[in-house]
């Protein structure tokens, strides 16, 4: 069954702030913009979103949503956990690049809810990776996992800066 209009007008809105975020960040940001990037009237971004803030929680809880799931999707033997869930993320790092500028754009922002999501997303990621490698037997798990998440922020943040040689000196966005 097909979404009904309703749905795909919020979920066009939904898409535009994601890319108008993405590219001028959260406080440059006018729910104007984002109007305009839907083609609708602002007055209309209202009927879906009461703020900006909102529009922001959900597109911030989107990306962490897709990540769990594109990790929960990995199917690997334990020996291959972790090179096929980097596989994951850098495959979902270039179809959804608007998405993983969001972390980053959340983490510099300072009110509170959005810090609350932030924080809320990372701690699901980092527990869901953490179940993950335990059940594969990855010694020491904890801190694998440490290094894991870290080493994909970095690649989220040189990805964002377009600064490439953070990471593994530019050759490539793995994680």
């Amino acid at each position: 069954m097909g979404r009904s209009s309703k749905e795909e007008r919020r979920e066009a809105i939904l898409e535009a702030g994601l890319e108008v975020f993405a590219e001028s960040g959260y406080y440059n940001t006018t729910t104007a913009h984002i109007a305009a990037k839907a083609g609708i009237s602002q007055p209309y971004v209202f009927k879906f979103f009461k703020t900006k803030e909102e529009l922001f929680l959900v597109a911030l809880d989107r990306a962490f949503e897709r990540i769990l799931d594109t990790f929960k999707s990995v199917e690997a033997s334990p020996d291959q956990l972790v090179a096929s869930m980097i596989a994951a993320y850098e495959a979902l790092s270039e179809s959804h690049p608007n998405e993983m500028a969001l972390q980053v754009i959340g983490l510099s922002v300072t009110e509170a809810p959005i810090q609350a999501c932030t924080r809320n997303g990372l701690s699901r990621i980092r527990e869901y990776t953490l179940k993950r490698f335990r059940a594969a037997g990855i010694a020491k798990p904890e801190t694998e996992v440490t290094t894991f998440l870290a080493r994909g922020m970095l690649c989220n943040i040189a990805s964002f800066i377009d600064l490439p040689e953070l990471v593994d000196g530019g050759k490539s966005i793995g994680i």
